[in-house]
């Protein structure tokens, strides 16, 4: 890929793993309203940057739903009265969400490199 061309396409694909990465860490549904109103404006995008902003949507709902509904099945099942349900909740909590971070900073690397990125897909591990 050429450079200079796809500059401003990067910028707008690294936008997107930044507003992720923010709704995963500092600006929770602030960062996500942002990234869908951007990636809704109507607009003549790019397909490339169409595909990350559609990846971090799609991986925020996914990170939404993994962390606070399986969080909230732990806390059911296990019941408030067990220490264990806290140490498996605190467990589950950290590792799910330091392994979505990392998703978020390898697309946005991706993204940067001007390459493409699925999240749930084997393909976009390779080089």
């Amino acid at each position: 890929m050429n450079d200079d061309a796809d500059l401003p396409q990067r910028r707008f694909a690294r936008l997107a793993y930044i507003l992720y990465l923010l709704n995963l860490s500092f600006l929770p549904g602030i960062a996500f309203v942002v990234m869908l109103v951007l990636w809704r404006l109507p607009s003549a995008r790019p397909l490339f940057v169409n595909d990350h902003y559609q990846q971090t949507t799609f991986a925020s709902i996914m990170a939404g739903v993994l962390l606070a509904l399986v969080s909230l099945l732990i806390v059911l099942v296990g019941g408030f009265n067990s220490p264990w349900t806290f140490v498996i909740l605190i467990l589950y909590f950290t590792l799910c969400h330091s392994f979505l971070l990392m998703l978020g900073v390898f697309g946005f690397t991706r993204a940067n490199n001007g390459k493409p990125f699925r999240f749930f897909s084997w393909r976009s591990w390779r080089g």
